[in-house]
């Protein structure tokens, strides 16, 4: 019988050729959204099948391992639209060895992500300023992009130049409040340069600051000028399904040609859905985000830009860069129009960004006395620094605090048992379960 395998919970059995997934999911306690009883009408159900080589599992998945959508897929048209390369699980029927990632949205007891944010003691010095101008009428038929140059000029004594990404809407929005504007000029590489235009009067802009970690995206909205978080979120990174750690990861890209391509573009889903999300929560419009910056472990910084991570996986661990990147964040398929991203630094192989900005924000290289930071997740780094000399290491923790390899047991997600109090008179146990 064809062995079906759920990701993130690693559930997996045996089942009978043309059992659907949904069947086979409440059968063994994956945790799947069904409000219509699988008739194909809520689309809560959805699930994303996996294809490629999973040595953990000693599987190899094909295209065919589900059934061809039917009428019931095709002729769906429910309020939730079937997300690309998605399934309806009351529809699929197994056919073959297959492996399931069921999406956070698909889940009942979705994943429980605490990750707070201390900004005690940050100066707020932002590179972004707003300016608002009162622009007249366009007699001379000049361009829009020298009106409003020449309104910065004259009103702030600010010489700008406009970055291409404010071309498309610059008309639209000096026509809306009859010239009356706000601008945010960036002085990020020097020369003024104008990275975002609204219509009237704006008095607050964003900043997104992600930590992508192997099992955990934990995303804060910022507001520039003040420093304020204004909403938090995050998510599970679907990367699990293609591998819980990091070198099951790379594995699957060194024995699936392209396999970093579909990891790649997981991630940047998720930061995009992670991002609009974090909008609607402080009820903002996107175009108001205008700088973005993510760190995460070397693995994640290159899957993330688009680098090939198989050298990561092996002696000597060289990475492509161990510089910081900038760009646009339409560059990573995010939908912020006026945001600009920056990537951190790396350290070395298996130390990466989220390590530097660790590093950053605790300071043990700023104090005359030995510190030691430690970072615990998938991957531990451990920093060991003073003012004079830093040092760094990093050890794989994730099997035993997230799950990986474990016979017995499961991550610590909905289902799991996280507290158990006995009493000493009576002796009998309590326990309470996550969810």
């Amino acid at each position: 019988m064809p062995q079906i395998v759920f990701t993130p919970s690693g559930l997996h059995t045996d089942v009978p050729v043309g059992t659907s997934v949904l069947d086979v999911a409440r059968s063994i306690g994956v945790d799947i959204d069904s409000v219509c009883g699988g008739r194909g009408i809520c689309g809560r159900c959805q699930i994303e099948p996996s294809v490629g080589s999973f040595p953990k599992w000693g599987l190899v998945v094909g295209e065919s391992a589900l059934s061809s959508p039917g009428d019931t897929e095709t002729n769906y048209r429910g309020k939730r639209p079937l997300g690309a390369g998605c399934r309806l699980s009351c529809a699929a029927l197994i056919a073959e060895d297959v492996v399931i990632d069921v999406p956070a949205s698909s889940q009942v007891h979705r994943q429980v992500v605490r990750k707070a944010v201390d900004l005690t003691n940050v100066v707020v010095d932002p590179v972004v300023s707003l300016h608002y101008l009162q622009l007249g009428p366009n007699d001379d038929g000049i361009s829009a992009t020298e009106l409003v140059c020449a309104g910065l000029l004259d009103q702030h004594s600010i010489s700008a130049r406009i970055d291409s990404r404010v071309f498309p809407v610059i008309v639209s929005v000096l026509n809306k409040e009859r010239g009356h504007v706000t601008v945010a000029v960036s002085r990020s590489a020097g020369t003024p340069m104008v990275v975002g235009i609204w219509a009237g009067f704006t008095d607050a802009i964003f900043g997104l600051a992600v930590d992508i970690g192997s099992t955990t995206i934990a995303g804060h909205l910022c507001d520039l000028s003040t420093g304020e978080v204004v909403a938090s979120g995050g998510r599970m990174n679907p990367q699990i399904r293609f591998g819980e750690d990091l070198m099951s990861r790379v594995s699957y890209v060194m024995m699936n040609p392209g396999g970093e391509v579909e990891l790649t573009k997981s991630v940047r889903r998720a930061l995009d859905e992670l991002s609009a999300e974090l909008c609607d929560e402080a009820g903002i419009a996107p175009d108001l985000v205008l700088d973005c910056v993510f760190v995460g472990n070397p693995v994640m910084h290159h899957l993330l830009l688009g680098y090939d991570p198989v050298p990561l996986g092996q002696s000597p661990f060289t990475l492509a860069t161990s510089e910081s990147v900038q760009g646009r964040a339409r560059d990573l398929d995010i939908d912020l129009p006026f945001a600009s991203f920056y990537v951190g630094p790396c350290i070395a192989g298996h130390v990466g960004a989220d390590t530097t900005a660790a590093m950053l924000a605790e300071g043990p290289h700023r104090g005359d006395t030995w510190q030691l930071l430690v970072d615990v997740g998938t991957n531990a780094e451990i920093v060991l620094g003073t003012a004079t000399a830093s040092f760094a290491a990093s050890s794989p923790t994730g099997p035993a605090f997230e799950g990986a390899q474990l016979v017995s047991g499961q991550r610590a997600t909905a289902g799991a048992i996280e507290r158990v109090r006995i009493d000493p008179e009576t002796l009998a146990p309590r326990f309470r379960v996550i969810g």
